[in-house]
């Protein structure tokens, strides 16, 4: 029996002008196809002039300049066709889609997609169920009580996974993909059972209980900031009352 570990996975991944996913950009994206364990990767990138300007903060991170950009990025609009169309394509070949923080990279899409195509993540995915595998969440979930941050560079560090570029949208979407092998490898008693479906809809649950303990945490701390219990898409923010 082949377990959804060691089947074939998708990952989905950006690099982006800030981290507001209602008003940031996207100017890379990666989606990576694995149909096993050690697998050739099939990569698939794009790079994206947004049209906004790049803050020097963004560019610290992943390394794209405003004039690289310009130069060398495509315009928004077809970039988002292309990636939302590809992502349905995994998902309608039954390809759980391993993608890190998800509300986070999910949204940004979404938002772009009504920004530049009047349209939605949903829309596109309306014939093909979405299946995510968070390997944060995952990770939080199966071993919480382990003290330490959980970006993705420290779980690839935990779980012994190469990263090979850190903020390059193509290695950190194999990165998260091998990361999520790794888990279900090491937690295989307790997911072993479970299909990737039924995992998606429990990370819901999962993700939901940890927004409300970080959102305690936060009170306690005496930062009352919000945080959003939605996975692995946010909803679309109510329009402005004119």
């Amino acid at each position: 029996m082949t377990y959804w570990f060691d089947g074939p996975l998708a990952a989905f991944d950006t690099e982006t002008t800030g981290v507001d996913v209602e008003e940031d950009r996207i100017v890379s994206a990666a989606v990576v196809v694995q149909d096993t364990p050690g697998g050739r990767p099939r990569t698939t990138r794009w790079l994206v002039d947004p049209g906004v300007p790049v803050p020097a903060a963004a560019t610290a991170v992943h390394g794209l300049t405003e004039d690289h950009l310009h130069r060398n990025g495509r315009w928004p609009s077809p970039v988002m066709e292309e990636i939302a169309r590809l992502l349905a394509e995994q998902c309608a070949a039954a390809r759980p889609l391993v993608v890190m923080n998800a509300p986070f990279d999910l949204t940004l899409l979404d938002r772009e997609l009504r920004r530049h195509r009047a349209s939605s993540l949903t829309r596109y995915l309306e014939n093909a169920p979405l299946c995510v595998l968070d390997p944060r969440v995952l990770d939080k979930h199966l071993d919480r009580y382990r003290k330490g941050r959980r970006t993705l560079t420290d779980l690839c560090t935990h779980y012994e996974v190469e990263l090979g570029a850190a903020h390059d949208a193509a290695a950190d979407a194999l990165a998260s993909l091998e990361v999520v092998r790794a888990v279900g490898r090491r937690f295989a008693a307790r997911l072993e059972r479970l299909s990737a479906a039924e995992l998606h809809t429990l990370q819901a649950v999962w993700h939901a209980a940890q927004a409300r303990g970080l959102q305690a945490w936060f009170a306690r701390s005496g930062q009352p900031e919000p945080v959003d219990p939605a996975w692995p898409l946010r909803p679309e923010l109510p329009a402005a009352a004119a």
